[in-house]
């Protein structure tokens, strides 16, 4: 008896030991705050640069939109958690090929994570919704063979994921009557009920800023910029809601429960505010951006929920980091960023420059 006890203490000693060590890969998101760090652009700063630039201002959790070796080898050892894109131009390739994705992982992602912190692969952009249609079709097979790649090269701790835009959506107002399309319905269940068996998020793109230029007499622009107003009241799921960004937040939350994923998390992968645009881009200006960013970031910090969803902690990444001046598109697409090309900010919500001393931000500190 007194062997048995003590072999079954040993078991349970190991058993606790493996449980606390876990995968000790790295997080795919830490605390609450992200950027999206685009290059769209030839006069914005070197990647080693931009690295002592997020370190500088705390920005831990970075995505980039494609998997540029350049990037990878400046994140060697910064301690910075990086998520990776494949480009929608590659997924129809990494989706008819098993034998590709896997030797795509391996170049990218394998040979990279022993020293930079690889934490995710995003796989396309905004492709449901879109009007590839072959595209669509494509992007569950790219997602299903990237990740039996990482499961064969032993990379549990990559989270696999792709973003979505709101055009997948039905009814979204009020958020609580929210449904996915029909046309995208069936690409969207098989790919959430893979995220499902991998643990990944549904990842959103989520702009008060778009909703707000499309229906600006129907939106008080307060709400959209989280200032104060009356907001909302949702009538069917009696929730108040006293900002936009929750509300698109909670009407993805209401889609994914009419599709039968109730316990699936929803991460905000991009959200910002341009501060300048077209002569029809009234909203676009310096003045709001600079409210809508400095507003998101105390609404981060505080580290909670949505009005839905009030124990999961909201995590989002900025758009973006810098203006990108070769974007196409409206005025306003090459002015989300924080900081303009020469590394200064484009207006202070706490954040320090990269070069310049006098430059620093330091009296609007908020932790992120």
């Amino acid at each position: 008896m007194t062997n048995f006890r003590l072999l079954f203490t040993l078991l349970l000693l190991l058993f606790l030991i493996y449980v606390q060590i876990g995968d000790v890969s790295a997080k795919p998101f830490t605390g609450t705050y992200g950027i999206n760090y685009g290059r769209l652009a030839d006069n914005i700063p070197s990647p080693k640069d931009v690295v002592r630039l997020l370190k500088a201002a705390k920005l831990k959790n970075v995505r980039i939109y494609d998997f540029d070796h350049n990037v990878l080898n400046a994140f060697r050892g910064s301690g910075l958690d990086l998520v990776i894109g494949l480009p929608n131009e590659r997924v129809k390739d990494l989706s008819s090929s098993a034998d590709t994705a896997y030797t795509w992982v391996k170049e990218n992602v394998q040979n990279y994570i022993k020293d930079t912190n690889i934490v995710g692969i995003a796989v396309g952009n905004e492709v449901l919704g879109g009007g590839d249609l072959d595209l669509q079709t494509a992007l569950f097979g790219a997602i299903q063979n990237i990740y039996n790649a990482t499961q064969r090269l032993k990379l549990s701790g990559v989270q696999i994921t792709t973003a979505h835009s709101q055009a997948v959506f039905s009814n979204s107002y009020p958020p609580s009557s929210c449904i996915f399309k029909e046309e995208v319905a069936q690409n969207m269940k098989k790919i959430l009920d893979l995220f499902k068996e991998m643990g990944s998020p549904f990842c959103l793109n989520a702009y008060p800023f778009l909703a707000y230029m499309g229906s600006p007499d129907k939106i008080d622009i307060n709400y959209a910029l989280f200032n104060p107003t009356d907001g909302i009241y949702d009538e069917k799921w009696k929730l108040h809601y006293d900002n936009m960004l929750d509300a698109q937040i909670d009407a993805a939350y209401a889609a994914l429960e009419d599709a039968g994923f109730n316990k699936m998390e929803v991460i905000v992968t991009e959200t910002g505010w341009a501060s300048r645009g077209d002569p029809n881009e009234a909203a676009a200006t310096f003045e709001n951006a600079r409210t809508y960013n400095y507003n998101l970031k105390k609404r981060l910090a505080k580290r909670k929920g949505t009005p839905r969803r009030p124990k999961s902690m909201l995590k989002a990444y900025i758009f973006a980091l810098f203006n990108e001046k070769d974007k196409p598109g409206p005025t306003s697409e090459r002015n989300f960023g924080l900081y303009k090309p020469d590394g200064t900010i484009t207006y202070d919500i706490g954040f320090p420059a990269l070069k310049s001393s006098s430059s620093v931000s330091s009296h609007l500190s908020i932790k992120v």
